[in-house]
């Protein structure tokens, strides 16, 4: 939470949820170090959190800032330090404050040319690996800016206003500053419909089947937004595909051509009964990476898309790709079972520098992240209580808040048909 007027909303209705079902609260406020007045806001943020009843945390975006791309690489910070506070607390569900007006600007700067993604009520976290299994839920989302500063001025709430919002510097003080409080465009400015649906479009597409070790059969008629997810997941990074390249492989796709592509370090491979998306395991090759150390009992990500525990010392984990002769009978056995593109995208295990590999699975705990991953920006899990992926459908949507009423008689808020707990 900043103190802000919206998280301060949140923060209220977040605490009365809290205390009705039982449920610990945890704020997290995030000093940026932008403004002199970074720490008395800070400050603020904790004061609120704790007179509301919550645990509270200040997280710091430490080090050097970049002279251009600022908002982005805040933000990037920002997600990024409160996954890593949410994963130590034992989190599952992150609250953020995001209303419709933060849609509106986002649309508008999407509009103009900005590569944004969509607020979505329910989400994973942007932030990888360090988000990995944590979901971002914003209930917000159909509420307006200006109902929510009236309803706490009724409660008599205070809020910081950050001069940064209206500093025209910055493309989303520019897009605010051209919305009525409607969430219409002002006049002279870009036309735009907007409503929150928009963030939360129906998606249509075949689900991808799961191959086994982070490798997905895709049906050529899919979705941009299916495939993109794919694509990141598989190749284990964290940014998406770019439009044009993207419209290109979808357009390969549907019109039933055969070929080959790699695309977000995923290799596509579309032959005329199945489309296999899997690692590229030239992406080894050609960004190789010293191996990675496993410390005893400690949980590794490697490569984005694996997580690895060693029990033991001296181990390190590189990938098969170009070790595949090297491996035990037994292992390139299990190797056999996969798709011959899919096997050098495993991880193996050297000890203390030894030439000889072993498959991780077979001496470590050793799972893929792949999967869950896929599972979570596809809206495949709905509750924060399910931790495996549902590879076939969607259960009903289960919103740990459903529908707000901000209440104009000095009750505290409620979120109606919690569901979510």
């Amino acid at each position: 939470m900043s103190g802000g007027g919206d998280s301060i909303a949140l923060l209220q209705v977040a605490a009365g949820w809290a205390r009705d079902h039982g449920r610990p609260l945890l704020a997290l406020t995030v000093d940026h170090a932008l403004s002199p007045d970074s720490a008395r806001w800070t400050a603020f943020a904790g004061e609120a959190a704790r007179a509301a009843g919550a645990e509270w945390r200040a997280l710091s975006w430490t080090g050097p800032k970049p002279a251009t791309g600022l908002p982005a690489a805040a933000r990037a910070a920002r997600h990024r330090l409160i996954a890593e506070a949410a994963r130590g607390a034992g989190a599952r569900v992150i609250l953020f404050a995001h209303t419709a007006g933060d849609i509106a600007e986002s649309e508008l700067m999407r509009a103009e040319g900005a590569s944004l993604g969509r607020l979505r009520d329910w989400s994973p976290s942007p932030a990888w690996p360090e988000g990995r299994g944590l979901m971002l839920l914003r209930p917000m989302l159909d509420v307006g800016r200006a109902e929510l500063r009236d309803w706490l001025k009724g409660q008599g709430r205070d809020w910081i206003d950050d001069p940064a919002n209206d500093d025209q510097t910055y493309a989303r003080a520019r897009a605010r500053a051209s919305l009525l409080p409607s969430g219409e465009a002002a006049p002279g400015g870009s036309t735009l419909t907007l409503s929150p649906k928009d963030a939360r479009s129906a998606l249509v597409c075949s689900d991808p089947l799961p191959m086994g070790e982070g490798s997905f059969s895709i049906d050529r008629v899919i979705s941009a937004r299916t495939l993109a997810a794919v694509l990141v997941c598989v190749g284990g990074g964290d940014r998406p595909p770019r439009g044009d390249r993207l419209d290109r492989l979808l357009n390969h796709l549907r019109v039933g051509e055969t070929f080959t592509a790699v695309l977000c370090g995923a290799r596509v491979e579309a032959a005329a009964d199945h489309v296999l998306v899997t690692r590229e395991c030239g992406e080894f090759a050609r960004r190789s990476a010293p191996a990675l150390p496993l410390p005893p009992g400690e949980e590794a990500v490697w490569d984005g898309r694996w997580a690895i525990t060693a029990a033991g010392p001296g181990w390190s984990v590189v990938p098969a790709a170009g070790r595949l002769s090297t491996l035990s009978k037994a292992d390139r056995a299990r190797l056999n079972r996969l798709p011959p593109a899919a096997r050098g995208a495993l991880p193996v295990l050297i000890r203390n520098e030894a030439t000889a590999p072993v498959l991780a699975a077979t001496v470590a705990v050793a799972r893929s992240l792949v999967e869950q991953r896929l599972a979570l920006a596809l809206d495949r899990m709905t509750h924060e209580s399910e931790l495996e992926p549902r590879a076939h459908g969607a259960t009903p949507r289960n919103h740990l808040f459903s529908g707000a009423d901000f209440t104009e008689d000095g009750s505290a808020p409620r979120f109606q048909g919690s569901r979510r707990e």
